[in-house]
């Protein structure tokens, strides 16, 4: 058995079959978190999820990215009012999470690589989203959920405002994931740390990040690494060249085993039990 911890199979990409893809996944032993990236995507997770008995969960979030939208950014100047000019207010997602097929809030975090070019909006973006993030961060802690983070070229931001987050708030615990790991050793070794998983994805095939990602790989506990897709994005090499779905999770969970010199049923035995104690299945 093994848990494809960053899916998204709600996404569009999926419209045609999605229902054959999920059972081709349920069939093969694998199970599923489906993560929201904002009210639409959250909010269909959670009814595909509903579909099925087991094995299909939702997460429900604001991906960082939805703070750059130019119809957004004209709507709104804060974060609060940015989930208003979209649909979306904590009170909808407080509705959400009041189903059991929800398993933790996100995906959530910062996102720097696609920032604007001119530095005053740059610096309007980077703002909303770390309002927006620490906006969801409480809510995870009023649910007492776990988070999906979200990080890409935003390292030492995003510990800023989780360690701010933790010294504002007695009981606050960094619980959750940091998905698609693509930072280097002393990152990952920091996040864990803070209590965070570290979940990997296609991208360590990747020549350009196959040498950082596999000292990572190598170096961390097993007991704190999680296998995802974040599919239908990056697809495995030996998948071929075409859209990624959860049971190729496997070629994940494969190549871990082999840069960690294990059994292949061991890193899905671990995965597996990771994931089930952070997502409480």
């Amino acid at each position: 058995m093994l848990i494809d911890s960053h899916s998204h199979v709600n996404f569009k990409d999926f419209d045609e079959d999605r229902d054959e893809v999920i059972r081709r996944v349920l069939d093969s032993g694998t199970r599923m978190i489906n993560v929201g990236t904002d009210y639409e995507s959250s909010k269909k997770a959670i009814e595909i999820a509903k579909r099925y008995d087991e094995g299909v969960y939702a997460s429900v979030g604001v991906h960082p990215s939805e703070v750059n939208l130019e119809s957004v950014k004209r709507k709104a100047q804060n974060a609060k009012q940015q989930l208003k000019a979209q649909n979306l207010d904590f009170n909808k997602f407080k509705e959400f999470a009041k189903s059991k097929k929800v398993r933790a809030v996100g995906e959530i975090g910062l996102d720097y690589k696609y920032l604007s070019k001119n530095k005053e909006e740059a610096e309007k973006e980077v703002a909303q989203q770390k309002e927006l993030f620490s906006e969801q961060i409480k809510l995870a802690q009023e649910l007492n959920l776990p988070m999906i983070i979200h990080c890409r070229d935003a390292f030492a931001d995003l510990v800023e405002v989780l360690e701010k987050e933790k010294r504002a708030r007695a009981g606050f615990d960094c619980l959750g994931v940091v998905h698609c790991f693509t930072g280097d050793l002393k990152q990952a070794e920091k996040f864990i740390e803070m209590g965070f998983y570290i979940g990997f994805t296609g991208i360590i095939f990747r020549e350009s990040e196959k040498e950082k990602l596999e000292e990572v790989i190598r170096n961390i506990p097993l007991d704190k690494i999680l296998v995802e897709t974040d599919c239908p994005f990056l697809t495995p090499p030996m998948a071929g060249e075409k859209r990624n779905e959860p049971s190729f999770v496997k070629y994940v969970a494969q190549r871990i085993a082999e840069i960690k010199g294990v059994s292949f049923a061991q890193i899905a035995e671990t995965t597996t039990e990771n994931a089930k104690t952070l997502f409480n299945f």
